[in-house]
């Protein structure tokens, strides 16, 4: 999908869902950020889920509502599986905590279009305006109720399975394999990413008895500032599609992975707690699933390569090297050198569009 496609698509999927919107009392506002920038890119590219058009709007008592609207069919599966997982959190018997979710408004099938509305949360802050130890406090908070849900019985499993994705240590080397002959096929050349990957694969497949050692938790795959807001001291999940049974680190390693480059020295702080706080086995679970999650965000941005030119397409190669640089750390057990971070941030920035700077305002 190119980006003028992608601005074709999403003008047609408005057309439809404006006049549906309109018999609720929904209009749209005047500006809407989440089809802008990148977003293009993300539909190009992934497989895991169908296309849809994120959008903001208003009631007509004057509420600020988000809308997510397809079409297309998995993207329609999309919105009902991510609906499914909210309600199912409400019924786990055995989850000691469960995040709360924005207000469903509607939740609509309409010729042909699945549209689910859900009200806006305001919050006083974006979390990465917030202090860093007020950011280690909510992130902490966040982890430990996904910890408290561990489906340990088969009871459990007989709940969950026909709704939440299962990862087991041999799922994640599995998928580990996929993204490394994908990469090996797509840049053959990259001899520094494909070094790494050997390193990874061995440490991963000697890690893998820790990988399953912590097995079965609630985890969240996609846990980022832009998945959730926070309101009077409260944490709201905004995605729930992301949420899976896996590996308890694997939302740590997101997140962690994020903060890399976002604020290091909250990255290092939550290192850190696990490295003085738990085990010696579940610092190297951590390891093991941020170098997971870092090939998966190489080959994330590789796969983008086709599908961007200019200045963005020099950005995404930017972004492969600094993101196989922080890899080499992670599995070197070094810290990433602020200089590495400062560089590739200063570039990211030249390189960026408007409507991407404008986008990332509205996500964090």
């Amino acid at each position: 999908m190119t980006k003028e496609s992608w601005e074709e698509y999403c003008e047609k999927e408005i057309k439809v869902v404006v006049p549906i919107l309109l018999r609720y009392g929904i209009t749209l506002t005047d500006t809407q950020p989440h089809i802008k920038g990148e977003r293009f890119l993300m539909q190009a590219v992934t497989t895991t889920s169908g296309k849809k058009v994120i959008l903001l709007g208003t009631t007509a008592e004057g509420m600020q509502v988000v809308i997510k609207a397809s079409r297309d069919a998995h993207g329609r599966e999309e919105l009902r599986h991510e609906r499914a997982c909210r309600e199912i959190l409400k019924e786990i018997d055995f989850a000691a905590e469960v995040f709360l979710s924005p207000k469903e408004i509607l939740f609509i099938q309409n010729s042909g279009m699945t549209i689910a509305v859900q009200e806006f949360i305001t919050q006083e802050q974006s979390f990465l305006e917030r202090t860093t130890e007020a950011q280690f406090d909510f992130a902490l908070r966040a982890f430990k109720a996904q910890e408290g849900t561990h489906a340990t019985t088969w009871k459990h499993r007989q709940l969950i399975q026909n709704v939440f994705d299962i990862r087991t240590g041999e799922t994640y080397l599995e998928n580990f394999g996929i993204f490394v002959t994908n990469l090996h096929m797509t840049i053959p050349e990259a001899v520094a990413v494909h070094t790494n990957l050997a390193t990874a694969r061995h440490q991963l497949a000697e890690g893998l008895q820790t990988i399953d050692q912590y097995a079965d938790f609630l985890t969240h795959t996609d846990f980022v500032p832009h998945n959730i807001r926070i309101h009077d001291n409260t944490i709201y999940l905004l995605d729930h599609s992301s949420l899976t049974f896996g590996n308890k680190y694997e939302g740590w390693a997101r997140f962690i992975n994020f903060m890399t480059l976002y604020n290091p020295p909250l990255a290092s702080a939550l290192t850190e707690y696990v490295h003085v706080n738990r085990t010696p086995e579940e610092s190297i679970a951590l390891r093991m699933m941020r170098i997971y999650r870092l090939t998966e965000l190489i080959w994330f941005y590789v796969r983008t390569l086709a599908h961007a030119e200019g200045s963005l397409r020099t950005l995404n190669e930017a972004r492969v090297t600094f993101w196989n640089d922080v890899l080499t750390h992670v599995l070197n057990e070094t810290p990433v050198p602020a200089e590495c971070i400062e560089t590739y941030k200063n570039l990211r920035d030249s390189l960026r569009s408007e409507d991407e700077k404008k986008r990332q305002q509205g996500l964090h």
